[in-house]
């Protein structure tokens, strides 16, 4: 198996991020400053704020990370964001933050702040965009190697699949709320757009 598979089996999707950070300067030109929410009990943030931060310094953007791994730290990590005079924040993927989506949703309305995250649930609960692997097609593999383990296969002997689909969701009513004009060539790739 080759090594970086092995030293990061779940950090497939560290460029995702350099896309949602450069995603920034397509919505809104004018931003500087960026927070990061992150939860310090997951493993794979460090991986993926690592490439979030590498684009962002290449975008010449400010990077602004914040801790929260409960509600209630979620509620301090926006309060900070609104004496940091951040610009817009990118939730990184986690449970915490999507079984919370709506707490996040409410506080980013309260801020001003446009909100990129990595589940579509985010962006339905009031985000501005989510973009990330499918979640369902994700599931559809997981139903294959299922299959092969049953029909005899070793689970060892099983290749690691990287995602290959990826949804971006863009939620216009919260763009009208913010001001935000979303280009058009951004909409015409979108899988779903709430109006």
């Amino acid at each position: 198996m080759h090594p970086t598979l092995v030293a990061k089996p779940f950090h497939h999707e560290g460029w995702v991020y350099e896309e949602k950070v450069d995603g920034w300067r397509i919505l809104a030109p004018k931003i500087s400053r960026v927070a990061v929410l992150r939860n310090p009990s997951n493993q794979g943030h460090p991986f993926v704020l690592q490439q979030a931060e590498g684009a962002a310094r290449a975008l010449g953007l400010q990077l602004h990370v914040l801790q929260a791994g409960s509600p209630s730290e979620i509620d301090a990590a926006f309060a900070a964001l609104r004496s940091e005079r951040t610009n817009a924040a990118l939730v990184l993927r986690d449970t915490l933050f999507l079984a919370q989506r709506t707490q996040i949703a409410a506080l980013a309305a309260k801020s001003w702040l446009p909100v990129v995250s990595g589940f579509r649930e985010e962006a339905e609960a009031g985000g501005l965009m989510a973009y990330g692997a499918s979640v369902p097609f994700q599931y559809r593999g997981a139903a294959d190697y299922v299959d092969k383990i049953l029909k005899g296969a070793k689970p060892a002997d099983l290749p690691v699949q990287q995602p290959t689909k990826f949804d971006l969701l863009i939620n216009l009513k919260t763009a009208k709320a913010l001001s935000l004009t979303i280009p058009p060539s951004l909409l015409q790739r979108a899988d779903q757009v709430i109006e």
